[in-house]
């Protein structure tokens, strides 16, 4: 599976890339129409179809599509939006091919379909629905008809992954080509998109090398390569040792859920650092995990000049104020990789700052919105997506940095950008974040930099959460590792993936 990520212009240039090299952009659309129409019959048996066609290629590829659907026996219907006199271009000559006569947009023209193929606005629409077009959205999201989006569903901007208006048409499936565009998985855009598959349509590959794209979705494709798994003459210290700050006795949970994470991914020794107070209770707890007990900020440090000490997770249930503060100044001061979670963020929310001060690599931010805000004050608010948000936090704080939600958004300070969706909404649940914490700082230990570690573990922590369904609890997601891992090191190996 490709994890490419095209902006709108970028697929524009690869169009363009593609008719420079041999592909007429009428070939393109032949192509394109085909591939809707072939998804159409592998999703649903013949029926009623309509297709809507607007007046640009994307409704060019929805004449294409009605062309080969007939061809195959369907019952199809066209309406075009506007009137067929102003087709222009490329989608005029496929207007030509079309037999079977042309209906116009409006009222009632759901009548009887069974089917509606959405081919009026692609993802280069930035406008907001005009009224007869809003008419026929809202008409159709009203009926219990499957839908099937050619590009993304007509209202949703292809780059933001959002209606510019208030209505979009929402899709059961959605059909692109080449690549995905960051509409189709910035969220609410991958849920008004239903499921998307990308089709080839003849674009060569070498496109991608012109447009060295720097945004990428979340799949093993991107970094199972990569995957640190033990070698055979290898030992546990050959695979780092993480340490996770614990908080009071009152609050020790977070870290061990971070521990137990960091443990299961792979670290070879994991250690949870234990004020006074909380030694006892952790002590109890643990078993593989180790306990090593410190006292305020200068006993961390000193915990920390063991230079195997090479990975520190810090904030989950650790506390705020000037404590916290003094001991993330600490932890940044050595060279061990490092993850900031949680309380390590919020302690500084009076002044950003000194925390962007301290920053520096390898570290990775793992703020979910409300923490993000604090730390980076009004960036979600200025930018024009998530995307644009994270690579900015990233520049700033020279470091890589990890903004959580149901789209995940990795960024990194060069303007790298992953952005992950596979993750289930039982997701949301205490502790899931401690999880995901341990997991990047297991994989820091064993010396995946902070960026892949980072990408990696948001998938493992989706991947284990869809393994384990409905009722799923913090305590849950180490626990489904081994499996996940195992089925990803088969696929890695070439064996067949579950």
């Amino acid at each position: 599976m490709s994890s490419e990520i095209l902006t709108v212009e970028q697929s524009y240039a690869a169009d363009r890339y593609a008719a420079s090299h041999g592909v007429p952009l009428l070939t393109l659309m032949e192509n394109a129409g085909r591939a809707v129409a072939d998804e159409a019959v592998k999703r649903w048996s013949p029926r009623k179809t309509l297709v809507l066609c607007g007046p640009g290629n994307n409704g060019g590829d929805g004449l294409v599509a009605a062309r080969y659907l007939k061809k195959y026996g369907w019952d199809v219907r066209v309406a075009v939006l506007g009137s067929r006199a102003n087709l222009k271009g490329d989608v005029a000559a496929m207007a030509k091919l079309w037999d079977g006569g042309f209906e116009t947009v409006e009222k009632g023209v759901f009548r009887d379909a069974e089917l509606v193929i959405d081919a009026v606005f692609g993802a280069g629409f930035s406008r907001q629905l005009e009224e007869e077009s809003k008419d026929t959205a809202l008409e159709l999201n009203a009926l219990d008809v499957p839908v099937l989006a050619v590009d993304v569903p007509t209202g949703l901007h292809g780059d933001l992954g959002r209606a510019l208006g208030d209505v979009c048409i929402e899709a059961d499936a959605t059909i692109t080509f080449f690549r995905k565009k960051p509409g189709h998985v910035l969220m609410p855009g991958r849920a008004l998109c239903g499921e998307v598959v990308v089709a080839d349509i003849g674009i060569p590959e070498a496109a991608l090398d012109a447009l060295r794209p720097k945004l990428f979705e979340d799949v093993p494709a991107l970094w199972a390569a990569d995957f640190p798994w033990p070698k055979e003459d290898g030992q546990k210290y050959d695979r780092g040792h993480c340490v996770v700050v614990s908080g009071p006795a009152h609050a020790t949970g977070a870290a061990r859920l971070a521990a137990r994470g960091a443990l299961r991914v792979g670290a070879g020794l994991v250690s949870v650092a234990s004020p006074p107070d909380a030694v006892e209770v952790n002590a109890v707890e643990l078993t593989a995990i180790m306990v090593k007990p410190f006292e305020g900020a200068k006993g961390l440090a000193d915990l920390l000049a063991d230079k195997r000490l090479n990975a520190v997770i810090l904030g989950p249930g650790g506390g705020v104020g000037p404590t916290m503060k003094a001991m993330v100044a600490a932890v940044l001061a050595t060279e061990a990789s490092a993850v900031l979670d949680a309380d390590a963020l919020t302690s500084f929310q009076d002044d950003p700052r000194a925390l962007h001060q301290l920053l520096r690599e390898p570290c990775v931010l793992t703020p979910h919105e409300g923490e993000f805000e604090r730390i980076f004050p009004g960036l979600l608010r200025r930018s024009s997506t998530k995307i644009e948000a994270v690579r900015a936090a990233a520049a700033t704080a020279r470091c890589i940095v990890l903004l959580k939600g149901a789209d995940t958004v990795i960024a990194s300070p060069d303007g790298r950008a992953t952005i992950n969706g596979h993750a289930p909404p039982a997701l949301a649940t205490a502790g899931s974040g401690d999880v995901l914490a341990g997991l990047i700082g297991g994989l820091m230990a064993q010396g995946v930099d902070s960026y892949k570690a980072a990408v990696m573990a948001v998938w493992l922590h989706g991947e284990a959460a869809f393994q384990f369904g409905p009722g799923l609890i913090a305590e849950d997601l180490p626990e489904q590792l081994p499996a996940v891992l195992t089925a990803l090191k088969d696929a890695t190996d070439g064996h067949s993936p579950r």
